[in-house]
C-alpha cells in the first residue's frame, strides 16, 4: 500500500466517527446544549478602573511603567515646554517631525528646532532621520496603558512609526477608562466618517521572538513618551 493510500485510508476511517453536536464543553466528553446559557462567572481579564481622574492616571502610570512607556502629567504649558526642552537636550535632538495641531504647534515652537511637517508632501527618508516624532492622539486608555490615535489626529501613518522616539501630547479629558470608552470617543468624534487608519499603541515597539528576550525598537520607535496636559 502506498503512502497516499494510507493517508486516504486514515481519512476515510476518521469520517466514520460522528462529530459531536454543537455546544459548550462542560467536562471530559460532556457538552452543554447550545441553547443553554453560557457561564456568567468568568473573572475579568483586565483590571478594574476607578471613576476619578486620579485613579485613571494612577493606573495608566502603573501600566506605562510595566510597558517601558515614560508617562508624565504636566500642570500647564510652561511645564510642558520645560520638559520638552529637557528631553531634547538629554537626547541631543537636532531635528523633529510633527504635524499641525494645537498642542504640536506649541511644542515645535517651544523647542525651536528644525522641523519636518507631515501635512504636506515629504520624503520618508527625511522623516526617518528625525530624532523624534511628536503627535497628538485621540485617547489614552487607563486599563491597558494604550495610546489611541488615527491618521487625522497623528499626522498620517508614518509619523508615529519611523522616528526612533515617539512623543505623544494628550489632554487630561482624553484619559479614558477602557477600550469601550475609547471606541465610543472615536465614534463620537468621527461618526461614520472614520479615518483610514486607527491604531492602538501599547508601549514602545518590541519583540521577544528570539529566545524570549525582550528587544525594544524592533519594528518602530524604541522610546515612547506621553505628556498629559
Amino acid at each position: 500500500m502506498s503512502e497516499r493510500e494510507q493517508i486516504l485510508g486514515r481519512i476515510r476511517e476518521a469520517l466514520r466517527v460522528a462529530a459531536p453536536k454543537p455546544g459548550l464543553l462542560s467536562g471530559p466528553g460532556q457538552r452543554v446544549p447550545a441553547h443553554e446559557k453560557r457561564p456568567t462567572d468568568f473573572k475579568p481579564w483586565l483590571p478594574a478602573v476607578g471613576d476619578s481622574f486620579d485613579e485613571r492616571a494612577a493606573l495608566f502610570a502603573k501600566n506605562s511603567a510595566e510597558l517601558k512607556t515614560d508617562f508624565q502629567l504636566v500642570a500647564n504649558r510652561n511645564e510642558l515646554q520645560d520638559k520638552l526642552l529637557a528631553l531634547a537636550h538629554a537626547e541631543g535632538w537636532k531635528k523633529i517631525a510633527t504635524h499641525a495641531g494645537e498642542m504640536t504647534n506649541f511644542a515645535f515652537a517651544a523647542l525651536g528646532l528644525p522641523v519636518l511637517q507631515t501635512g504636506a508632501r515629504y520624503n520618508l527618508s527625511e522623516l526617518e532621520s528625525c530624532d523624534a516624532g511628536i503627535t497628538e492622539c485621540d485617547a489614552l486608555v487607563a486599563q491597558t496603558g494604550s495610546v489611541v490615535l488615527t491618521t487625522r489626529s497623528a499626522g498620517g501613518r508614518a509619523l508615529s512609526v519611523l522616528p526612533p522616539h515617539h512623543v505623544v501630547l494628550a489632554r487630561r479629558d482624553q484619559l479614558l477608562r477602557d477600550l469601550p470608552a475609547a471606541f465610543a470617543a472615536l465614534k463620537n468624534c468621527y461618526g461614520s466618517n472614520y479615518p483610514s487608519m486607527m491604531c492602538l499603541i501599547t508601549g514602545p515597539s518590541r519583540t521577544g521572538d528570539i529566545e524570549r528576550i525582550l528587544v525594544l525598537g524592533a519594528h518602530g520607535p524604541k522610546k515612547l513618551t506621553v505628556f498629559c496636559l
